[in-house]
Formats: structure tokens, C-alpha cells, sequence
């Protein structure tokens, strides 16, 4: 039996306060525009291409030399693969829901996936075991260097926005990829797995779903919480980084380096959480941004001897022979979210924009090249630990 507490007493009070704030919760999400993204403007001969597939002015798209010739870390690749993908999510406006699974676009994302998965592991060193490579992310160097220490020590607000952007293209789906994992994990590994889950999705309410955190930090830094309303702003940098996730969820040969991927960021999170929000306090943010990273500053701390122990330890006990694959899954995610952190604060450093244009200044095109946010400048050497931002959704 189901029992109401007093009306008046604390207890109703509370319970109260709790059914307005998911009544309010409500009217946000009915609010806000259920429209799918607008297609942001190509930046390329692929992306153009998959573009016009896409609004049906086309029946043609690039074949494997196309593919094959393309820089693996720039715009016009990343961005024609953030559009095959995103079919699996939401879609685009004016893009018919059937478009997901056409034979001819899943050919041309393949190749690109291989173009891109082939650079990544290229970029391996002689790597150790799984006990290493997760004892290397949890080495935190006193004078670290990336996006959240920049925005520590020196960030403006515009600069604390631009962050805000270049995450939201991740966070406003947050573990959405991820979730691709739970029917190929069995026994430990899928408890534990749907254990943390259910924290990102806000025990079962949704007002605390970390990506309705995410809107509201949005909305209190006075941006556009829109779904991919910034997609046109995002450079190469950040699509790389949520494509690697969209690659290793959508299939099942990738399970172990989404494991991998999954653990990084669960693993490293916190540290990285703990510096924004003490940035944010410092920039006077309101407390609906702060309380996003506040959030993952415990919740992420609680997390890692989880995932460890039996999300990774887990599926390592049923699948042994998955072992290089999570560390392929852990190496490349440092990478690529190096990448971004670095080309941010090298952004900021130059006293420049992060963006592929300032925020309000027209729509965020540009022609995408040089070795700035146009392009994920990825280091030549494996990562070994990272700057102390590598591989976390909150730095």
C-alpha cells in the first residue's frame, strides 16, 4: 500500500515541491520544439553528397577512393558520418525515417567508418593489459594542462559557453550510444551496466536525466537547448569524438571497445567535473550550470570501481579474447577527447573562438581547414594517461 504524507508536514512539503519541479519539468520538454534538427549547411564533397542523398536531390554517393582519400580527422568526413548516423537517433528534418537502414548510405558510412577506425588504430602504440591502461587514466599530473584547467585558471564566460556547445552535440543524448551494449553483455556485466544507466536517466525521473542537466546548464548560460540546434558550430574535433561512440555502438564486433570507451568515461569523469564547476563558481554561473558537473562530481566518483570491477571485469570474465578490444576502446577515447580539449585551448590561447564561427555570428560555416577546430589535430605518440582531461565528458 502506497502511503501520502501529510499535507503541511516537511515530508508533504517536500513530496510537493517534487511533483511541481517534474510538472515543470513537463511543460519544458512540451515546449520545446519536438523538431528534428535542420540539416547543418556540407563542409565537402561527402558530406555535400550525403546531403543531397539524404533530401533526395540525389540517387548517387561516393565510392571507396572517395573514402579512401579523405582526411580521417577533418570536417567534411566527420561530418558526413555524424549524418548516417544520427539517422539511428533522431534524424533530420525533411528526412524520411526509412533513410536509416538505405542499403546505398550504410555502404558509404562503412567505408567511412573503416576509414576513420583504420587511422585510430594506426595510431597504436605497443599497448599493456587492461589493468594498465586503466591505472594510466587515473594518473592525475599536478600542473595538468586541457579544456578544464584553461577554464580553472582562465576562462571567460564566453569561453565557458563555447564549451557548453561543443559538449552539447554529446550530452543532449548522453549515454544514448552506449545503451547499444546492454544486449550483447550478459550476467555481471549487463547488472552492473543497467546500474549505471539508470543513474545517467535519473532514477526513473525526468527532470534528473543528465541530458536534461545538460539542457538546463544550456538554457542558465543563455544558449539554445534545442537537439543539434549547434551542429553547424561543432568542428571536426568534437563529431570525431561522438562518432567514435556511434561506431562502436552500432556494432556488435565493437562491443569490447564501447565496454572500453563506456569505462573511460565513467573512470575519469569526476576530476575533470570537479574543475568546471569550481570554474563555473568562479565565472558566477547560475546554479542550474553548476549542478550538471556538481552531479558527475559524485555520481561518476561512485561509478568507477563499478565499471572496473564488473562492467569491464565482468564481460573480460565471459569474453576473455575482448581484452585488446577495451583497451582499443580506452586508447582511443583519450585520444580523440584530447584532441578536442587541446584544440579548444589552443583556440583560447590564440584568443580566438573554439567554434567553427562565434556564437550569434552567422551560421557557423566555414571552409573547415589549417590545423585549428576545423580539424581534430591528433597527437602522433599513444596516449599514456592524458593531460588530466582525456578521455571525460565534463572536461
Amino acid at each position: 500500500m502506497t502511503t501520502t504524507a501529510p499535507r503541511g508536514t516537511a515530508d508533504g512539503r517536500a513530496a510537493e515541491e517534487r511533483t511541481e519541479e517534474r510538472t515543470r519539468a513537463e511543460v519544458r520538454e512540451h515546449r520545446r520544439p519536438a523538431d528534428r534538427p535542420a540539416l547543418p549547411p556540407p563542409r565537402g564533397d561527402l558530406s555535400e553528397a550525403v546531403t543531397d542523398f539524404l533530401l533526395g536531390r540525389s540517387r548517387s554517393l561516393p565510392g571507396p577512393r572517395a573514402a579512401a582519400d579523405a582526411d580521417p580527422y577533418g570536417e567534411d568526413l566527420h561530418l558526413a558520418l555524424h549524418l548516417a548516423y544520427e539517422l539511428h537517433y533522431r534524424g533530420f528534418d525533411g528526412v524520411p525515417d526509412d533513410m536509416e537502414w538505405d542499403p546505398d548510405l550504410l555502404r558509404l558510412r562503412a567505408l567511412l567508418e573503416r576509414r576513420f577506425e583504420d587511422a585510430l588504430r594506426e595510431r597504436r602504440g605497443r599497448s599493456g593489459g587492461v589493468r594498465e591502461v586503466f591505472d594510466a587514466l587515473l594518473t592525475e599530473p599536478v600542473d595538468g594542462s586541457g579544456a578544464s584547467h584553461y577554464l580553472l585558471r582562465h576562462g571567460t564566460l564566453d569561453q565557458l559557453r563555447e564549451y557548453a556547445v561543443l559538449r552539447s552535440v554529446y550530452q543532449l543524448r548522453e549515454a544514448d550510444p552506449h545503451l547499444w551494449v546492454v544486449p550483447r553483455l550478459r550476467g555481471r556485466a549487463k547488472a552492473a551496466m543497467m546500474t549505471v544507466q539508470y543513474d545517467e536517466y535519473g532514477c526513473g525521473r525526468a527532470e534528473q536525466m543528465h541530458a536534461r542537466l545538460f539542457a538546463d546548464l544550456m538554457e542558465d548560460l543563455g544558449l539554445d537547448s534545442g537537439y543539434g540546434r549547434y551542429l553547424p558550430f561543432v568542428g571536426a574535433p568534437a563529431l570525431a569524438a561522438v562518432n567514435l561512440m556511434s561506431l562502436f555502438g552500432l556494432h556488435r564486433s565493437r562491443r569490447g571497445a564501447l565496454v572500453g570507451h563506456f569505462a573511460a568515461l565513467e573512470v575519469t569523469s569526476s576530476p575533470a567535473a570537479s574543475r568546471i564547476a569550481a570554474a563555473m563558481r568562479r565565472m558566477g554561473a547560475g546554479e542550474a550550470a553548476i549542478r550538471f558537473y556538481d552531479e558527475h562530481v559524485e555520481a561518476d566518483a561512485v561509478h568507477e570501481q563499478l565499471v572496473r570491477r564488473d562492467v569491464v571485469g565482468g564481460l573480460l570474465a565471459d569474453e576473455p579474447d575482448l581484452a585488446d578490444d577495451v583497451t582499443f576502446g580506452v586508447e582511443a577515447t583519450v585520444l580523440l577527447e584530447d584532441a578536442l580539449s587541446d584544440s579548444a585551448t589552443r583556440a583560447w590561447e590564440a584568443g580566438t573562438t573554439a567554434l567553427r564561427a562565434p556564437l550569434g555570428v552567422g551560421d557557423g560555416t566555414g571552409d573547415g581547414t589549417g590545423d585549428g577546430p576545423g580539424r581534430a589535430h591528433v597527437p602522433t605518440t599513444p596516449p599514456t594517461g592524458g593531460d588530466g582531461d582525456a578521455s571525460r565528458r565534463s572536461g
